[in-house]
Formats: structure tokens, C-alpha cells, sequence
């Protein structure tokens, strides 16, 4: 097990970073730009399959362990209290873009459980999908925290709650209970002590706490493969798992590189980006999880890496590869004409 001070030894950037090159952008016939990226594979066992610069290092897991996070909303018996749906569940794992299919199900959601827009302390957000927001701005509706990406999650979070009768006030901050099981589960599947680990806030508010980028592709091992786990958090992961083969557009939305390669995989990986360039998934497969930091923090860095992966592990077919690369990783101009890539570097892989 990781212990905090050894976490806390490596902050994550350093003076000289030892992140390999990953991804290239090219334009042309040359290499413009290029992203550093630092990578962990792990087995259900807790061995460290493949590993990518400093794998110890401190990152926030943001978004990307979102999967993690729905965890309790089964465990607890909530879910099963509040019959809720798979894609009920999918919703609780989502950064969603904010479309009608979400919000409408977000605010079904909060009504079913006795609570309502107010109860969210998400922030309102335009929508990410650009079509949502403009045809909302022309009929001069405003952006609301139902459009928030995390207001599924939040959603979630508040229905544990109200399940385990606690209080739903402050229930993004890190001293509620609904935060402090998140805590405890994830050190507990990461094999982690990351009580004084960094602590900061999130974009939708909600705590956020340092792990060791190998921690997380340990605990996503186990959402891999929980066949060591007890009955009741083995049958949480399978049901998370199931819920977002089933309805990858919610957990994404249209036109999003993690619902598509989710879409194109099915039950064969679950995976969550997050913000900063945080990416983690499941192979369960392989009984692999793998968790990923780019080093500036740019989510096309990652996107590109995860892609490589599913293509190096087989987990999706040459022209599903293919399709990935013609809708995300090609650079046109303004015009529309294609003049660069997103590419795998030749050393990466």
C-alpha cells in the first residue's frame, strides 16, 4: 500500500519531466506540437502491467473516476430504494454535454427523489453541445445547473443521501458522508492511504483529493475484474459497468470521443475522461485498468493515447480504430481542408 508520505514525495510536475513523448500533432510534413503523457496499466492483483513515466505521482482524478464515484449510489442500497434505471446509473458516471436527453433526465431524476434545480450546488453551464446551446440562446432560455456535465453525478450523490436519511446540504464538501465514502473507496480499491493526500475543489464543487496515477489503474482493476471483491461492491461494479455499455450517450453525449469508442467497444472497456488530461477505463477483458495524466493538461493528448490502447489490446477491430481517427484526430483549417493529424508517437507504443 502507498502510504501519503510516499505520494506526497513526488509532486506531480517536476523540474525536468520524465513523461514520455506520446502524441504528436503534425501539419504538413513536419511535427508542430507534441504532448507528454504518463500512463499506468494494472491487474486486479495490484501489479503494474505497463507503466509510463513516474506512475507515483499526485494527480486529481477529476472527472475521470466518476465510475468510482457511482459506486455507493449501488452499494448503499439506494439505487434499488429508488428503482432507479440504467440509465439512471449511466447518468451518475456522466460528464454529459448538457443535451435534452440528459437534463430532461436529471430533472425526472431530482423530482423522483423529493428534490428539485435548487438542491444542485453544481454551478449553470452552457451546454458543450453547441447545437443545445444555440437553438437555447435564440429562444433566450438561460443556462441552468441541470445543464451542468456533473449534474448526474450530483444527482447520484444526492440520492445516496437522502437513502442514508443525511443531510443534503454541503453534500460536495469533503467532510459530508456522501465525500468521505468516495474517499474511502477508492483508497480502499487503489490500496491506498491518501487521508493527507492534496485536497481542492473541483469545477462542479464537489472535493476532489490527490492519489498516485497508479493507485487509480489499480482501483479501475478491480472495476475490471471484482471477482475478489465482496458481493455487494462485485455486483455495484457490474451493474455501473452494464449500465454504461447500455447507454454511452449519456455518459457523454453526441459527437464525443468517449462515447463513441464506448459505443464501438460495448462491454469490452468503460471508460471516463476527466478534465486537466485525466483519462482512466476498465478492460474487463484483460482484467486491466488503466489511468493517465497529460502532463499539460490537454484532453486531446489522452484521447489519442486511450485509442492506441484499445487498438493495442484488441479491444476494437482496425476500422473501429479507423473511424475514431477519422472523426478526432484529424486537423483541418477553417475551410475544412485536412492539413494535420493527431498521431500516436512512433516511440509510445
Amino acid at each position: 500500500m502507498t502510504t501519503a508520505a510516499e505520494s506526497l514525495r513526488r509532486p506531480y510536475l517536476e523540474t525536468n519531466s520524465d513523461a514520455p513523448i506520446a502524441v504528436e500533432i503534425t501539419r504538413g510534413g513536419m511535427v508542430e506540437s507534441v504532448h507528454r503523457v504518463v500512463c499506468a496499466i494494472a491487474d486486479a492483483g495490484g501489479e503494474i502491467v505497463r507503466a509510463w513515466g513516474d506512475v507515483d505521482r499526485m494527480v486529481y482524478g477529476r472527472s475521470a473516476i466518476k465510475p468510482l464515484q457511482a459506486l455507493q449510489l449501488v452499494e448503499t442500497g439506494a439505487a434499488d430504494a429508488f428503482k432507479l434505471s440504467q440509465s439512471q446509473l449511466a447518468l451518475a458516471c456522466a460528464s454529459h454535454n448538457g443535451e435534452p436527453m440528459h437534463t430532461d433526465r436529471v430533472k425526472a431524476w431530482l423530482k423522483q427523489i423529493g428534490l428539485d434545480h435548487d438542491d444542485l450546488t453544481c454551478g449553470p453551464q452552457k451546454p458543450y453541445h453547441v447545437d443545445t446551446a444555440d437553438a437555447m440562446l435564440r429562444r433566450g432560455e438561460v443556462f441552468t445547473r441541470y445543464h451542468n456535465n456533473c449534474s448526474g453525478k450530483h444527482s447520484g450523490f444526492l440520492t445516496t443521501a437522502v437513502h442514508m436519511k443525511e443531510t443534503t446540504k454541503a453534500y460536495n464538501e469533503e467532510s459530508h458522508p456522501v465525500q468521505r465514502r468516495n474517499i474511502a473507496t477508492i483508497a480502499e480499491l487503489g490500496g491506498m492511504d491518501i487521508d493527507d493526500t492534496p485536497r481542492g475543489t473541483d469545477g462542479c464543487g464537489i472535493a476532489v483529493f490527490g492519489t498516485p496515477l497508479q493507485g487509480l489503474a489499480r482501483a479501475m482493476a478491480k472495476m475490471a475484474d471484482p471477482s475478489g471483491l465482496g458481493e455487494t461492491r462485485r455486483d455495484a461494479v457490474l451493474r455501473i459497468r452494464a449500465a454504461c455499455a447500455e447507454h454511452p450517450e449519456l455518459v457523454g453525449g453526441s459527437s464525443r470521443f468517449n462515447t463513441d469508442a464506448m459505443r464501438a467497444a460495448g462491454a469490452k472497456c468503460l471508460m471516463k475522461s476527466g478534465a486537466e488530461g485525466v483519462y482512466c477505463a476498465a478492460l474487463p477483458e484483460l482484467g486491466f485498468g488503466i489511468a493517465m495524466k497529460a502532463d499539460d493538461g490537454n484532453g486531446r493528448a489522452v484521447n489519442a493515447v486511450m485509442e492506441a490502447l484499445l487498438g493495442h489490446y484488441g479491444i476494437l477491430d482496425g476500422s473501429q480504430i479507423d473511424t475514431l481517427k477519422d472523426r478526432y484526430d484529424r486537423i483541418s483549417n477553417w475551410a475544412g481542408t485536412h492539413v494535420g493529424d493527431i498521431r500516436i508517437a512512433p516511440s509510445f507504443l
